[in-house]
């Protein structure tokens, strides 16, 4: 007879809570880099000396304003939290996790509804706690009441170099700022007056740009030259040995986003600060030379032209968006073409994708739709985007992921002649057989 001994069930262990705690610091030099580095050290072993909790990570941002939403750590320790890898947050203090009252308070109630709670060393507020969410209010508003007073202050002090004539910054390429004065550095000065040379040139600011690239000259911090860059330098006064202060400001110490300055503020002009780079002839020229170019090559247009393939057709070999180049008289895009942006802003030393005419990219969208003509309707309605895998291929992905590849190639050159064109090239042949006959004759 078997014998049957009853096993009594073990208890259940408590599951550990799992921690993460948050760091930041509002500047990037190097005593709050150390600081940073010092918070994760100590919140990492603080944590793991707990044996009640389990350690779920440190998220820290260096060195974004907290009064920004963009801290990426900050953001990544949402998610984790909606995502339920956490159960406490460990912070400094309420001046760390954010500087206003409603980013602080936002946070902190969405975490409380997901039963995450928030513990503020300084303060020694727990969030879940029946008064957190008042102490929480009261020290958020006091935190957000400083940074406006500290924002003022720095405000005061930076008008009052604006009205003695003194810049504030020296962030510019062939100047720097030692004791509060704009000295030269001649070797980016001749880089400054060459780019104003081949602006003046006839050079755009697009071929500059390329140029500064393939000669491997680096930015004021070391980078690729983009166009803006360029843009930036040609209507700089400064090079001028002039300043014009306070042509921007800050919208609010909360913000923090930069306007541009239409009369809301008083402005500063001050001459013959430092030593000039440009001539005031040659910036001036420079600034009307800029303005008759626009007047020529895009007169009323306010607002990027939409085209039925505008944002559809991506490149594959460096995932940059095909561009619509407008077909111009006499030159090679006489035939509208699209062109990958990345080939057209830095080349073909960057990305060597070729460009497709518009009649091909009609024609070919018409046949995987099986239609007997191009539709721009049909198109958006059917297809996500037009990807082009490699050189004469195009891959057109349906809205519900379908994907069908189709080869294009370009028409002969006879066969893309128009009949004008065929009877201007006649004309021409005839010419110069008639000039041939005289000077035979003679």
């Amino acid at each position: 007879m078997s014998t049957i001994t009853k096993i009594d069930a073990l208890p259940k262990l408590a599951r550990l809570k799992r921690v993460a705690a948050y760091a930041r610091v509002s500047d990037g030099k190097d005593a709050m880099r150390h600081s940073l580095s010092a918070q994760v050290s100590y919140y990492s072993a603080f944590i793991q000396r707990r044996i009640e909790w389990e350690f779920a990570g440190v998220y820290a941002d260096d060195p974004v304003s907290g009064t920004k939403d963009n801290r990426i750590e900050f953001q990544r320790l949402l998610a984790d939290c909606r995502a339920g890898k956490v159960d406490i947050v460990i912070t400094k203090s309420i001046t760390r996790f954010a500087r206003n009252t409603l980013t602080t308070l936002a946070a902190v109630r969405e975490l409380k509804n997901l039963g995450i709670d928030v513990y503020f060393e300084k303060e020694n507020i727990h969030s879940l706690s029946g008064d957190g969410e008042l102490m929480l209010s009261i020290l958020a508003s006091y935190a957000q009441e400083e940074s406006r007073s500290v924002s003022e202050n720095i405000k005061w002090r930076i008008r009052k170099k604006f009205e003695a004539g003194r810049p504030t910054i020296g962030i510019m390429l062939g100047y720097r700022l030692k004791e509060g004065k704009l000295i030269v550095v001649q070797d980016e000065a001749e880089l400054v007056r060459q780019i104003f040379a081949d602006y003046l040139s006839g050079m755009g600011v697009a071929a500059i740009r390329k140029k500064l690239n393939a000669a491997s000259i680096p930015t004021r911090y070391g980078g690729q030259w983009a166009d803006g860059s360029v843009h930036k330098i040609l209507h700089n006064d400064k090079y001028t040995g002039d300043l014009l202060l306070q042509k921007t400001f800050r919208q609010d110490h909360i913000s923090k986003k930069q306007c541009v300055n239409r009369g809301e503020l008083p402005k500063y002009f001050a001459e013959n600060t430092h030593e000039a780079i440009i001539s005031h002839e040659v910036f001036e020229k420079v600034q009307r030379e800029f303005a008759a170019r626009a007047a020529k090559y895009h007169p009323y247009r306010t607002v990027p032209a939409i085209y039925p393939f505008t944002a559809k057709i991506i490149c594959e070999k460096c995932g940059s968006h095909y561009r619509h180049k407008h077909a111009v008289a006499g030159t090679k895009y006489e035939k509208i073409v699209w062109i990958c942006g990345t080939f057209n802003s830095l080349g073909k030393s960057v990305c060597d994708a070729q460009q497709i005419p518009e009649a091909i990219l009609k024609a070919k969208t018409a046949e995987v739709l099986g239609i007997a003509a191009f539709d721009a309707k049909v198109l958006a309605d059917n297809i996500a985007e037009i990807r082009v895998p490699v050189r004469n291929k195009l891959a057109f992905v349906f809205h519900d992921g379908k994907r069908i590849e189709v080869d294009w190639h370009n028409p002969s050159r006879r066969e893309s002649w128009t009949e004008e064109m065929k009877q201007t090239a006649r004309e021409r042949q005839n010419k110069i057989i008639e000039e041939r006959r005289r000077s035979c004759d003679q």
